[in-house]
């Protein structure tokens, strides 16, 4: 089964407010008020002189990996964007080359936006489940491992904002992924992908905020469903973190106390591309949250070319 033997996120310590933000993005007065008081979103991390390599080294670094590389088969990164840097650059080889993990085979998943980062997470989980059926590993205890990364920086105005809705921070993760873990077993995955949301189809954004909660909703049924549980049976959502409202009213929809999703990282942090989750779960697990044996709900969405909406239950 897939399990997360590992998580780990990283960002760097420079911040700015919202204030701060207002000059170079050009939003008005109001704007900044509405991402303030109505959002609750303060500020967000970023620091020009750290680089997208140095995101990615930075939460590696925080994860048990020394002395296990030989185990790594695969190292998949999950990011929002397809092209994040200029050609010849290749920041998830440089990573590779620096972790020691050169051997593994390396490739990045953009196809479903913010919601990337639960597709890698599945699609590693699947690869060494295919390779656990081919055979057993030679070495005992020593089963192959995934990596998977995430980590962007916010390096376009369109990497910055989303209009009226949040502010994008600066940061990465780390987790490595084994077929056979006992800690933070995946119980269920659903993905509702939807294209009619592709704005470049002239889809208004109206018609996506119409939807985008009951979308949410249905697909943390889907895998509520799958996993054989009900809402009632989840100790934690851990959100992507868009903003504070849209939570609170995802909340009533559902009919699930809000004071059991996590939403601290929020107002400190904004939305931290495809990290939200893996930062979430270092916060819940830091501050007690997360007991054995309880199940937890991720749920995210990716906008990009479509709409991605996501959600995964796991046993702590």
């Amino acid at each position: 089964m897939t399990a997360l033997d590992a998580v780990a996120a990283y960002q760097p310590a420079a911040r700015l407010t919202v204030e701060d933000l207002a000059e170079p993005l050009g939003l008005t007065e109001m704007e900044v008020k509405l991402f303030r008081r109505f959002h609750r979103l303060g500020e967000v991390c970023r620091d020009p002189d750290t680089s997208l390599t140095d995101l990615l080294l930075g939460a590696a670094a925080l994860i048990p990996l020394r002395g296990q590389e030989h185990r790594v088969r695969y190292v998949l990164w999950a990011r929002a964007f397809s092209t994040v840097v200029p050609h010849p650059h290749n920041p998830l080889a440089d990573v590779c080359r620096q972790l020691g993990l050169e051997h593994a085979l390396s490739f990045a998943v953009t196809q479903q936006s913010c919601a990337s980062s639960l597709l890698a997470i599945d699609l590693a989980g699947r690869l060494l489940a295919a390779d656990a059926a081919a055979g057993p590993s030679p070495e005992p205890g020593a089963e192959p491992l995934a990596l998977v990364l995430t980590g962007e920086k916010a390096f376009t105005r369109d990497a910055q904002l989303l209009p009226g809705m949040s502010l994008f921070s600066e940061g990465a993760s780390a987790c490595l992924v084994s077929a056979t873990g006992l800690r933070d077993r995946l119980l269920a995955y659903a993905c509702s992908q939807r294209g009619e949301f592709d704005t470049a189809g002239g889809v208004s954004g109206e018609e996506f905020q119409l939807q985008y909660r009951p979308l949410l909703a249905e697909v943390i049924g889907q895998a509520l469903d799958q996993a054989g549980l009900g809402l009632e049976d989840i100790r934690l959502i851990l959100p992507h973190n868009v903003n504070l409202v849209t939570w609170q009213r995802m909340c009533r929809l559902l009919g699930f106390p809000v004071e059991q999703v996590l939403l601290d990282n929020v107002t400190g942090n904004g939305h931290v591309f495809c990290a939200d989750a893996f930062l979430n779960y270092q916060t819940a697990c830091q501050r007690g949250l997360l007991n054995p044996g309880d199940r937890y709900l991720v749920a995210s969405v990716g906008a990009g070319h479509g709409a991605t909406f996501a959600a995964m239950v796991f046993e702590h």
